[in-house]
């Protein structure tokens, strides 16, 4: 048997804006990005009680990350409003606050596609049964395919012919024009 993994429980949950510009404003410009990012850690692990301020403890969201990165290295965000998540394994999850719609949208949509994954891998024994009746119907109906393509191509040669009379009669005709003149 798979032991089932016991999630952690929130102990902390607070809302920051964190100040970046006085942690980035002291290093090179293309260095800016990533000591915004470690500030941003400091900053996290000193108010929420992490006791032996390890900065691994503090776990950044992705959209965090790129909405912090999103101006380049050089000029990252001056001030971000977050919210920090203390679990009782001693782990902080920061988030954004206010997450742009688009990225919403974005993650909404992949968290459905990886439901629908999940659905289709589920074998059902219920649902095998109607499949092989379908795979019958597909088997004729693909036949009728086959012959609707034949009868197709057959009518595309016959056009294709017609079209070669039709190019020699006008070439004919304007070489009699020319021939006239």
């Amino acid at each position: 048997m798979a032991k089932k993994e016991i999630e952690p429980k929130i102990i902390l949950e607070r809302q920051y804006i964190v100040p970046l510009r006085k942690g980035w404003l002291k290093v090179p410009k293309y260095k800016r990005a990533n000591k915004a990012v470690k500030t941003l850690k400091e900053f996290i692990v000193r108010h929420m009680k992490v006791y032996d301020r390890d900065l691994r403890k503090v776990k950044i969201d992705i959209i965090l990350n790129n909405e912090i990165r999103f101006r380049g290295m050089r000029k990252p965000l001056n001030k971000v409003k977050v919210k920090a998540k203390k679990f009782d394994n001693d782990i902080v999850r920061v988030e954004l606050v206010n997450i742009p719609a688009h990225v919403k949208f974005a993650r909404l949509r992949e968290e459905r596609k990886i439901h629908e994954l999940e659905k289709k891998s589920k074998p059902e024994e219920k649902k095998e049964e109607p499949k092989e009746e379908k795979k019958e119907e597909t088997q004729e109906a693909k036949e009728k395919k086959e012959a609707s393509k034949e009868e197709s191509l057959m009518q595309a040669k016959q056009q294709a012919k017609e079209m070669k009379h039709v190019v020699k009669d006008k070439n004919i005709h304007i070489q009699r024009k020319a021939l006239q003149k």
